[in-house]
């Protein structure tokens, strides 16, 4: 029955917006029903709750013993003694002698191809259609619409087509043709037509025909033989669509008719519940659920204006192609989604025991992995996994023994929800010290599940200054990432994963692409991922998987990984190497570190307190656009606080930067309809003071994360804006 807005299940106290999802969205034609449902939420809360609890008070413990070796160790300290001293606390555990991932029935874009993959907040219908659908991307769009394609000598990018422009984009398409798809003699950008010749290319330069250097590149067709309305090739794993419409305006004028090419771009995509998200309370649950469950079933529609327009988004179907052979070949159409679930940290009053709010990550588990469930069953017209397993990212998990909670988790899951054993695949993300430290141990725990590790070089910097917060103060953010620490991270985690055996068996990444408008500076460094080995990296638009999708063309990761299966593996000592700042700042150079920071943090801090945004694109201290989420946000906050609590700033000076700070961060929102600025009362807006709270009461949160200061004032701003 139904009481104050909640309705009872046993001892649960469960939010009317998500009992009525659970009972008319997410459950029918599930096999389980919502009576099964709620019980089975129950039981697993019962049990494993105190687990959990026990877990994150251990976390606590071990922070308060290394806070006091730091404070008696100040002005330096020996490190072998410091590495016993972890040891001995057991933060720092004995790797197994034999770690081997043992992980099957895994999808090939995860076990198999090396590619772009795109993270989304799961509350935005629309940007999630969008990673889904980015699976293939038009290389002239990303191209043209990019600064990847300079705008000197007239080929600037206006409202209309430039052709001087569209000639730059053709010849970079046909450049790249030539460097993957390469000609037995000349080359694409003298190609006058493309035919299917006894399932051959055949590529006609003028008087002369010519095939591919390598035949075997060429895998399918669409249209009509002689005149093919698509050719697609293939290297690495990875397609490129030839599109050819000589009634374009851009195939009208192409002596081929080349209209474009389509390149395999995001072959993973990552639908995020977690960082990029600001839910906080049922309702904003309710959405985020909805569009996993949506896509899952292939029914989600996102409907938007674009100028005078209306514009709708749906799940794109599969690519139909004759094979060379003749037969048919069907290639799909999206990414292989994965989703991201909260950290074990979390608690939700969207249900409530014996009116205490439950731990999320367990309701996420329990319902994303139901809605993952009706792809199993075939409830929908598309399907995700062809080879029956539901994927959720783990974040935020600190050491083994919490990899373990959550692989008993989903057992726990897959037994309630009628689900066969392992169908839970899980994802590690390597984003805390302790987890880094013991990751071979981490994915021991998980090896029968294990899909994914990645290095979140963001968070895993913020928890690096929290954990160390007492040693003094810290290197300047922008120099973190020459810190000895973090290469040593980002090398170890791959090692470490190919020593497991990972290899063709799950994926290996890295981090994301900050700046969404920098295309041609990502074209130029983002390399360095498939060089690192890893097999996927994370982007932050359609169009940045498409280009990025470009690096993985050039580099043959799974040779990558055999060149460095055999170096120097990195000890324990670099990963444990405390990033101090070393000599004097100057004045100057503390108060620009200190704006940096401030206006990073209330660029964020605005939209998600202020509208609900968990990830967007924030303009730095010098408009230049940085997409921001609660990762970023982790290392700015304890940034300042680390240098707070050394004595570099007062806090003073910390409230004097975020007050200058709010007045150019309310400027670049001018434009904003819905914008409410910070400036003009500081006292009382919720945003700026949920900001100025994560510098000051910065060293006190748990693990340094921000969640419980944001949660707390968005449920404050959504209150006051409801009156």
């Amino acid at each position: 029955m139904s009481q104050n807005g909640t309705v009872q299940r046993g001892s649960l106290e469960i939010a009317q917006p998500l009992h009525d999802f659970v009972e008319t969205a997410l459950t029918p034609d599930s096999g389980v029903t919502a009576d099964e449902f709620w019980a089975a939420l129950e039981a697993v809360l019962v049990e494993m709750s105190p687990r959990n609890a026990a877990l994150l008070a251990r976390r606590d413990e071990i922070q308060d013993k290394i806070d006091a070796y730091l404070i008696a160790n100040r002005g330096g300290h020996d490190q072998a003694d410091y590495l016993a001293f972890l040891r001995e606390i057991g933060y720092l555990e004995d790797a197994p002698s034999d770690v081997a991932v043992a992980t099957s029935n895994v999808d090939n874009e995860i076990a198999g191809t090396a590619g772009a993959q795109l993270v989304v907040p799961l509350d935005n219908a629309r940007y999630a259609l969008n990673a889904a659908n980015a699976r293939w991307g038009s290389l002239y769009d990303a191209l043209y619409g990019t600064d990847v394609i300079a705008d000197d000598d007239g080929a600037e990018a206006g409202s209309g087509y430039n052709p001087v422009r569209g000639t730059k984009v053709i010849a970079w398409g046909r450049a790249f043709l030539d460097a993957h798809a390469p000609l037995g003699q000349g080359s694409h950008a003298d190609a006058t037509g493309y035919t299917v010749v006894d399932g051959a290319l055949q590529v006609s330069l003028g008087d002369t025909t010519t095939g591919l250097a390598d035949p075997n590149q060429f895998v399918g067709f669409a249209g009509d033989p002689t005149d093919p309305t698509n050719v697609v090739l293939r290297k690495h794993g990875l397609h490129a669509d030839i599109r050819i419409d000589r009634s374009d305006n851009i195939g009208k004028d192409d002596a081929a008719g080349v209209a474009d090419i389509d390149l395999e771009s995001a072959v993973s995509s990552i639908m995020d519940c977690e960082d990029s998200v600001s839910a906080v309370d049922a309702d904003d649950k309710v959405v985020v659920y909805g569009n996993w469950l949506g896509l899952m079933k292939g029914d989600l529609v996102s409907t938007f204006q674009k100028g005078d327009k209306t514009m709708e988004r749906r799940l794109n179907g599969d690519r139909i192609y004759t094979a060379a052979d003749g037969s048919e070949l069907v290639m799909q159409g999206r990414a292989c989604m994965l989703v991201r679930n909260v950290g074990h940290h979390l608690t939700t009053d969207a249900v409530t025991m014996h009116g205490e709010p439950i731990f999320e990550t367990i309701l996420d588990c329990f319902v994303t992995s139901l809605a993952g469930k009706h792809d199993l069953l075939g409830n929908s017209s598309f399907r995700n996994s062809r080879t029956g397993s539901i994927y959720i990212v783990k974040p935020k998990m600190h050491g083994a023994d919490e990899v373990a909670w959550a692989v008993e988790l989903f057992g726990r899951v897959e037994a309630a929800l009628g689900l066969e054993p392992n169908t839970l695949k899980m994802g590690i993300m390597d984003e805390e010290r302790r987890t880094s430290l013991n990751l071979a141990a981490a994915i021991d725990q998980a090896r029968e599940r294990v899909v994914f590790i990645n290095t979140g070089f963001l968070d895993r910097t913020g928890d690096e200054i929290h954990t160390d917060m007492e040693a003094g103060p810290m290197l300047k953010k922008g120099d973190m990432k020459g810190a000895t620490w973090l290469l040593a991270y980002e090398d170890s985690n791959v090692d470490t994963g190919l020593a497991a055996g990972m290899q063709n068996r799950a994926q290996i990444g890295k981090g994301m692409w900050a700046k969404p408008s920098e295309m041609a500076e990502m074209l130029a460094t983002k390399a360095g991922h498939p060089q690192s080995g890893a097999t996927c990296a994370w982007v932050p638009s359609p169009t940045a998987a498409t280009l990025h999708s470009t690096h993985y063309f050039d580099v043959n990761v799974a040779a990558r990984q055999e060149e460095i299966q055999g170096r120097r593996r990195r000890t324990v000592e670099e990963l444990t190497t405390i990033p101090l700042l070393e000599g004097e700042l100057t004045e100057d150079d503390i108060q620009t570190e200190l704006d940096n920071n401030c206006q990073s943090i209330l660029g964020y801090v605005v939209r998600w307190v202020g509208q609900g945004v968990g990830c967007s694109t924030v303009p730095d201290i010098d408009d230049v656009g940085l997409m921001e989420d609660l990762a970023t946000l982790r290392i700015s906050s304890q940034h300042v606080a680390n240098w707070l609590h050394h004595g570099l700033v007062s806090e003073a000076q910390v409230t004097e930067a975020m007050q200058r700070m709010a007045v150019a961060v309310d400027g670049q929102n001018a434009d904003d309809a819905v914008y409410e600025p910070m400036a003009v009362d500081y006292e009382n807006s919720i945003p700026f003071r949920a900001a100025l709270s994560l510098v000051l009461d910065g060293r006190v949160q748990k693990n340094g994360y921000t969640e419980a200061i944001l949660r707390a004032h968005r449920r404050k701003q959504k209150a006051a804006s409801a009156d």
